[in-house]
């Protein structure tokens, strides 16, 4: 069974919670829908979220069982498990840390995908957990019966050769079609390949010959694809002259939205990062070692930065829902908007490259999940 691809789905149950709890879990041919395994048990007198966790870890035991190589999709209606899993929420009751941490010990790091899914998609496991509880009202523990055959899986689609966060996955039809922002950073000016500091109250350069080549290129490949609907731009002349290029190739209007503008650089506006260095060294570690720190005569930090992005996006995803938008901006936001998706702390925009003319794409899902599927793509301008 070399090569497998899983589903695991998981529910937990507590009657009082605390009280007299069970769990359940099934294991399914992510091809095909057939249940491959069960596992269910009494647990005793837990929580429910204990007895979530517990059946989650049953699952992936029972899938590691079929072939400890296999990559997994985990999928559970328990938006805290899910949550903390994919490591967006942070685990903090003494109860669920060990448990988490077995969670993550049984499958190899990168082969499981963490999805939720609404009750009525988890059923199988749902009818495990209970099966379990009153077994154990009757005092004995639970036995597996015949197989029902199982539902139709939430995927129709092969997993991706390599691991890549739900790439491959379809969205659960429930959830309708996601939101698309296919987000390009502007073309090269000429502060650009000099490296110098270029936010929102500099100079506003426009592009240089290059960027607007850029640009150009930028606009074919997005035209090619066919997909986009729609175009927003930061005001900044930039980004403006990059996202009309590419909106005269789409046949569409572009619309401006404040909030996707350059972070405010102050005093370091037009100057090298030696020359920050050199002249304001102590705001400048601050700056790289602080998401609440603001580059010298700066009202504005990357926490900041993040809170108006963040209502960019919303107010983007809000006005073109279930539809692929071209979001033209700057590195900072980009960076932040895919930090966001990904959960990553605030530094993490340290560690990312973004070049001129780039391309990276977030899927937005209605129940708050974001799927980054491309990042720093530069294949139209070779």
């Amino acid at each position: 069974m070399a090569g497998a691809q899983f589903i695991v789905q998981a529910d937990g149950g507590s009657r009082g919670n605390p009280g007299p709890a069970g769990y359940g879990a099934v294991v399914l041919d992510a091809r095909t829908g057939e249940i491959l395994a069960e596992a269910a048990e009494y647990i005793g007198r837990a929580t429910n979220n204990v007895a979530e966790y517990k059946g989650l870890i049953a699952g992936l035991k029972a899938a590691r069982e079929l072939d400890p190589d296999a990559r997994i999709l985990v999928e559970m209606d328990s938006k805290l498990v899910v949550e903390q899993m994919s490591g967006r929420w942070k685990i903090k009751h003494p109860d669920m840390q060990p448990l988490a941490a077995e969670a993550r010990g049984i499958a190899a790091r990168g082969n499981v995908e963490y999805s939720w899914i609404p009750r009525e998609k988890n059923k199988e496991a749902d009818r495990l957990a209970n099966e379990a509880m009153d077994a154990g009202k009757q005092g004995r523990q639970w036995e597996p019966g015949p197989r029902a055959a199982a539902p139709a899986p939430a995927v129709d689609e092969p997993l991706p050769a390599a691991p890549a966060p739900r790439a491959g996955w379809a969205a659960p039809a429930d959830l309708g079609a996601p939101t698309t922002l296919v987000m390009l950073r502007h073309g090269e000016t000429p502060l650009t390949p000099l490296r110098r500091f270029s936010g929102s109250t500099g100079t506003d350069p426009g592009l240089s010959e290059k960027g607007v080549w850029q640009a150009e290129r930028a606009a074919e490949a997005l035209a090619a694809r066919g997909t986009v609907q729609a175009v927003v731009s930061s005001p900044m002349l930039r980004t403006r002259q990059t996202a009309e290029a590419a909106a005269r190739r789409l046949g569409l209007d572009v619309r401006i939205e404040e909030g996707l503008r350059e972070l405010d650089f102050g005093d370091w506006e037009g100057l090298t990062y030696a020359e920050v260095m050199e002249r304001h060294p102590e705001d400048l570690t601050a700056f790289f070692g602080s998401a609440k720190a603001k580059p010298t005569g700066s009202a504005e930090s990357l926490t900041s930065l993040a809170h108006r992005a963040g209502q960019a996006r919303d107010r983007i995803l809000a006005r073109y829902p279930g539809k692929t938008v071209l979001v033209v901006s700057h590195v900072s936001p980009i960076k932040t908007l895919v930090r966001l998706a990904l959960g990553a702390p605030p530094d993490a925009v340290h560690r990312m490259e973004l070049s001129a003319a780039s391309l990276c794409a977030v899927q937005y899902y209605s129940d708050g999940n974001a799927s980054l599927r491309l990042l720093n793509d530069t294949a139209h301008l070779r």
